[in-house]
């Protein structure tokens, strides 16, 4: 390799810029490189394939990344056959009304109408590579996480009165069939599928610097590779492995496993330059695992439980941004502060350090996890008296709950827990202000017995009068161990939305540089909702490799309408 390519596998290095793509020396060729093998990534290898290019997808693991980690859930809806043999009645209308009040603009509405449009297509097209969906549902329709045998579900805020269109709500949450954490089942059909189809995978390799050429054009990548098969990778894949199975148990023995994955790639990861004659596609997740980037863009997060996989270090945003691509959003973070299920904890009061309420507590995870964190300074309790205390307990213990809903709660509510014979005792034992707390529950009850409205548009059914004591005060603050609060980055690089590719600070494409998945600004990145993550994968990442096979891909691309 000629001495200018040399760089190190340390960080992301500036692009390389070659004055003759043509006389470089280059170790691999392929039409379509895709950095990052999740489910962004394994959804744009395929559709580039399908449309006859050579696809080459690389990844510094084995594959997976926080798709495979994740429960399986595709956020879908306008009418699909597993919304049908349910008997909803869902349009893409209906699902347009409800996620514009979620997403906020966060893209055009044009964008929005396509992604509802294609939904239904999107999830058979995902059948098609054999993940099975089905249509049973919870009793009730609404779940944090549905239990086995249970596949579609209401997985957002479609329910809640200030949350809902005037069009009739229907579930959209379709988890992947399957026992357990359904992730792993998903992405297993997406590797085959890509396998099957003839996707070239490079695993254990690692990119470090884009390749452009005199006219700022993406026409490769340098990855730092692991020499296949070697012990140095066997060991690299036994860690890194072991290091996503432990996250949830023992994430600082996790981050040791990560430092000594990472020495590997240090010591033993050696260069490989691939040309990409149509270009690449950046598709390597978030960056909840790089802590100087939380830190600097999200540093209210830094404290919360990290949600995704190794690969998620903001590599793909780096790489975009040393050619110019901009990145947008990074301060936006999902956090969730799941108080459902048992299903009744909803009926309680969440309150803040001074005893305010400040949120609806029967909305979705993230839109409560979003204030708890940035509002309230991670700190925030669940008010119970004793009635609804015993309720709960009774759900947690005998309602077929998985492990990691009942058990956290559980804990939470026998340990994690203050506890007052009266009002004014409970303030004084968590620190609270006992008029403050006493007015908050005052109004509540008020609601709660229908002589008001509640003063954050909380359902009827979702009231309960709180006047049993003793009363408890259950700790949901970020620094609470027996309940952790989880985050996500959602911020990424600007792309156009009509072909994904990476924009500059113009708002012109950047030739030859696609990004998909949570490397890019998408329909999920201004609240999360689960399963719209997944869902935008497909629709990301299968826009990204049709743009890159199109007849028309090596046409300069007109700035988006609206730059994201």
């Amino acid at each position: 390799m000629p001495a200018a390519v040399k760089s190190t596998c340390t960080d992301i290095q500036p692009a390389l810029q070659v004055a003759d793509a043509d006389a470089m020396l280059w170790d691999d060729h392929c039409d379509v490189l895709v950095i990052g093998w999740g489910a962004a990534g394994a959804c744009a290898a395929l559709e580039a394939r399908a449309q006859g290019a050579d696809v080459l997808v690389a990844d510094r693991f084995t594959g997976g990344g926080a798709s495979a980690k994740s429960g399986g859930v595709v956020y879908a809806g306008g009418g699909t056959r597993q919304q049908q043999a349910a008997g909803f009645s869902d349009t893409p209308e209906a699902m347009f009304a409800y996620l514009k009040h979620e997403t906020q603009g966060v893209v055009a509405d044009t964008t929005l109408r396509r992604f509802c449009q294609d939904s239904a297509t999107n999830l058979a097209w995902l059948e098609g590579h054999g993940v099975p969906y089905a249509h049973s549902m919870p009793p009730g329709g609404k779940t944090s996480y549905p239990a086995d045998g249970q596949f579609l579900y209401y997985s957002g805020n479609e329910l809640v009165p200030s949350h809902r269109s005037e069009l009739p709500p229907a579930p959209r949450g379709h988890r992947t069939v399957g026992k357990g954490q359904c992730g792993a089942v998903l992405y297993a059909h997406l590797k085959a599928a890509c396998l099957r189809n003839g996707v070239r995978p490079q695993v254990q390799s690692a990119a470090r610097r884009l390749v452009s050429d005199h006219t700022g054009r993406v026409v490769g990548v340098e990855l730092w590779c692991l020499p296949a098969g070697s012990a140095q990778a066997r060991l690299h894949a036994k860690l890194a492995a072991r290091a996503e199975r432990l996250q949830n148990f023992a994430p600082r023995y996790c981050d040791t496993l990560r430092k000594r994955v990472r020495q590997l790639e240090l010591d033993f990861a050696r260069p490989r330059l691939v040309r990409a004659r149509r270009g690449v596609v950046l598709s390597t997740g978030g960056f909840i695992f790089n802590r100087e980037m939380v830190s600097e863009h999200a540093p209210k997060f830094r404290r919360n439980f990290k949600v995704g996989a190794t690969g998620c270090d903001g590599s793909g945003v780096r790489l975009g941004v040393s050619v110019g691509g901009v990145s947008d959003r990074l301060h936006r973070v999902s956090a969730w502060r799941f108080i459902n299920p048992p299903l009744c904890w909803p009926k309680g009061i969440v309150v803040n350090t001074l005893g305010q309420r400040f949120v609806n507590e029967e909305v979705y995870g993230a839109t409560l996890g979003q204030p708890l964190c940035e509002e309230q300074g991670g700190k925030a309790w669940l008010v119970l008296d004793a009635r609804l205390r015993k309720q709960s307990i009774k759900q947690a213990l005998f309602d077929g709950y998985w492990w990691f809903q009942s058990l956290p709660a559980l804990l939470l509510m026998l340990r994690g827990v203050r506890k007052g014979q009266s009002i004014e005792q409970l303030a004084k034992a968590t620190g609270m202000r006992a008029d403050v707390l006493r007015s908050a529950l005052h109004a509540y009850n008020a609601a709660a017995r229908g002589d008001a409205e509640d003063a954050f548009g909380k359902s009827q059914s979702s009231r309960q009068v709180l006047d049993q004591g003793p009363y408890y005060a259950c700790d949901i603050s970020v620094s609470n161990p027996l309940f952790p609060l989880g985050a996500l980055t959602l911020g990424g690089l600007k792309v156009n939305e009509d072909s994904g590719a990476v924009l500059g600070p113009q708002g012109l494409p950047i030739p030859g540089l696609y990004a998909a998945g949570r490397t890019a600004i998408g329909i999920p990145c201004h609240l999360y909702v689960s399963g719209l993550s997944l869902a935008d994968c497909v629709f990301s990442g299968r826009r990204a490799g049709r743009s890159l096979t199109a007849a028309t891909a090596d046409v300069e691309i007109e700035p988006s309408e609206q730059l994201i």
